[in-house]
């Protein structure tokens, strides 16, 4: 079933309600209710807070129009509430814009299809408003959200940092200790090439100048070293003597962990 606009009448002469009730009887989205007072309009607000449109009366006993919607305002504040009145100055338009908070004042009487085209206008703008306050509430929900991700994601970040700052304190500091060792060690992966060597290793193997990370042992490697490699490669392991550029060293090496996909390492000790 269509979801039906609640429009509320308020005025003190009951033809009045009959002729706007009789107006809009062919609207079938509009459920339209009435009352004969301000009192009575509060009460029936007080049960219905999805009426969308207020129209009151301007002069009415008891309580005035003016009185009535300045009440409304405080229970239905997203409504649109409408004056509709045989008595108009400008003080008293005045009046209700700012004390009633009124969207129009309409006189009586009243053209009928001048009044359908204002009560829809109405409706379209409250509800027009409805939909921006529930945008607005979700964007405010989702920059919520993103601000608590962010912080999340800061928190992460630091904490990463903080990780691989350590990180590389460490692999500094391994790196100062086996500089500090008497004997080269040389690390090669799967592709023969050179992925870590101290500075032992820098003295005994490379040139003046030469970068010898990154290289490829065939291209870097005397014939007895290339040898201890091939042995690594057969056996597992390999340990013999040799000259690594005039150099008389004991080569050891050895997989990674006995594990052929880790690598191999290989210590050169001078003799």
């Amino acid at each position: 079933m269509a979801e039906l606009f609640k429009i509320l009448f308020v005025d003190d002469e009951a033809n009045v309600l009959k002729s706007l009730r009789r107006l809009f009887l062919d609207e079938e989205d509009y459920d339209i209710l009435t009352a004969s007072s301000g009192m009575e309009g509060l009460e029936i607000i007080k049960e219905n807070n999805d009426i969308l449109v207020i129209i009151s009366d301007y002069r009415m006993p008891e309580m005035t129009g003016v009185e009535f919607l300045a009440q409304a305002t405080q229970l239905l504040p997203h409504s649109i509430r409408i004056v509709l009145s045989g008595y108009a100055d400008t003080a008293a338009v005045v009046e209700a814009i700012n004390i009633g908070h009124i969207y129009k004042f309409i006189p009586k009487p009243w053209d009928d299809d001048q009044l359908r085209i204002d009560i829809h206008n109405a409706v379209e703008t409250v509800l027009l408003d409805k939909k921006n306050r529930q945008l607005s509430d979700a964007l405010e929900k989702r920059n919520k959200e993103l601000k608590e991700l962010n912080s999340g994601l800061e928190k992460e970040v630091e904490k990463r940092t903080a990780s691989l700052r350590l990180r590389s304190q460490v692999l500094q500091l391994a790196q100062e200790i086996l500089d500090s060792l008497p004997i080269a060690v040389l690390g090669i992966d799967l592709e023969d090439q050179i992925v870590q060597i101290n500075q032992q290793g820098i003295d005994l193997l490379a040139d003046e100048g030469e970068i010898l990370l990154g290289a490829s042992v065939k291209s870097t490697f005397p014939p007895g070293l290339m040898e201890l490699v091939e042995q690594i490669k057969r056996d597992g392991n390999a340990h013999m003597e040799l000259d690594c550029k005039n150099t008389k060293v004991t080569g050891i090496g050895s997989f990674l962990d006995n594990n052929k996909e880790r690598g191999m390492i290989i210590s050169l000790t001078p003799r």
